[in-house]
């Protein structure tokens, strides 16, 4: 059988974060600067589907590493009730592998009405969206055929991490940063692994994937690209929301995949993954701590000594990986998922 596309694209991320990390420093520094010499007052975050998770990522993180206070868009406000928001002192960031959702366009343009610094991340550098705002970090992906995205979402992930990184202009942030391609490289390598997780899930027709923290971003994505590609209804949760609920549907054999690489966040995992486990359902389990990798037949191995901040650029390939050969195991055709198109137009 022929390599998907989805499956070279997915094996492309090494070299598209690698160019990222290269050569977007000379497209981020200006942005930074003016960052340092204006800083917004708060951030606000316009995506749709897969952009979107790559906005909760941001949320996260900027708040970490600048102390930025930053929420997600309703773009309906403006193009449905036609409301007008105070984006004055704001940075507002616009998401999009396209770059031509009406909707997410619209909040850049109301917002730059108001004087909001406006930053556009996109992989189609002449897009709508580029145009649009103030400024462009460019995520030079090249062409995505499949319409799942892989390398566009980590692209637009590693976007936001060296934004971060440069606009505090902390030294061990920047050497993390260049360590990130090797650790996609490394990931690129748990194929085998996950495709056991993909036979040992074949037969379900519900998941659950949890996160916490940067992390909660990947379990969305995960979920996401498992309901686009095998039709499985995957439903995402952060640990601590798990708990508020939904952990009473886990019985004998219900799949989930837990993110839980070592970090701040790992206790809490950690923890979770000790409730879910005397429930009988079949768990995964995508980490680098060997303690929490021994909880589960079903494990990930993630590349020791990785920067938690930037875990979810790596922790995606996982979940792309399970995606694909959940698809596979189905019989379905990964590049060509029903009902769905590359680029997706909402007003």
């Amino acid at each position: 059988m022929a390599e998907s596309n989805l499956r070279r694209e997915i094996g492309e991320q090494a070299d598209v974060v690698g160019r990222l990390v290269s050569g977007a420093s000379r497209q981020v520094e200006a942005i930074a600067r003016r960052l340092r010499q204006r800083p917004p007052r708060f951030g606000l975050v316009a995506a749709r589907g897969t952009s979107d998770n790559a906005a909760t990522y941001g949320k996260y993180m900027l708040g970490a590493m600048n102390g930025l206070v930053v929420g997600l868009a309703a773009p309906s406000l403006i193009t449905v009730y036609h409301r007008k928001l105070d984006l004055r002192e704001a940075l507002v960031i616009g998401i999009s592998q396209s770059g031509q959702g009406l909707d997410v366009n619209a909040v850049l343009e109301h917002a730059r009405q108001q004087g909001a610094f406006t930053l556009a991340i996109t992989n189609t550098a002449d897009s709508p969206m580029a145009k649009a705002a103030e400024a462009v970090i460019d995520i030079g992906a090249g062409p995505e055929v499949s319409v799942a995205a892989s390398k566009t979402y980590t692209g637009e992930l590693a976007a936001l991490a060296i934004l971060a990184a440069h606009w505090r202009g902390d030294a061990q942030l920047l050497a993390d940063l260049q360590r990130l391609p090797g650790w996609v490289a490394q990931a690129l390598e748990v194929e085998a692994a996950v495709a056991e997780c993909a036979q040992a899930f074949r037969e379900a027709s519900t998941m659950v994937c949890v996160g916490r923290g940067y992390n909660h971003a990947t379990s969305f994505e995960t979920a996401l690209k498992v309901k686009e590609l095998s039709y499985v209804a995957a439903l995402a949760y952060s640990a601590a929301d798990f708990r508020h609920g939904p952990i009473a549907m886990l019985e004998a054999g219900f799949p989930v995949v837990a993110t839980a690489p070592q970090g701040e966040a790992l206790a809490d995992m950690a923890a979770l993954i000790g409730e879910i486990t005397p429930t009988g359902a079949r768990l995964a389990v995508v980490s680098n701590d060997p303690g929490v990798l021994s909880a589960t037949d079903l494990n990930v191995r993630l590349p020791s000594g990785m920067a938690e901040w930037l875990s979810p650029i790596v922790c995606a390939i996982p979940g792309q990986f399970l995606a694909l050969h959940l698809a596979l195991a189905h019989g379905y055709d990964p590049d060509r998922p029903r009902g769905l198109h590359k680029v997706t137009l909402t007003r």
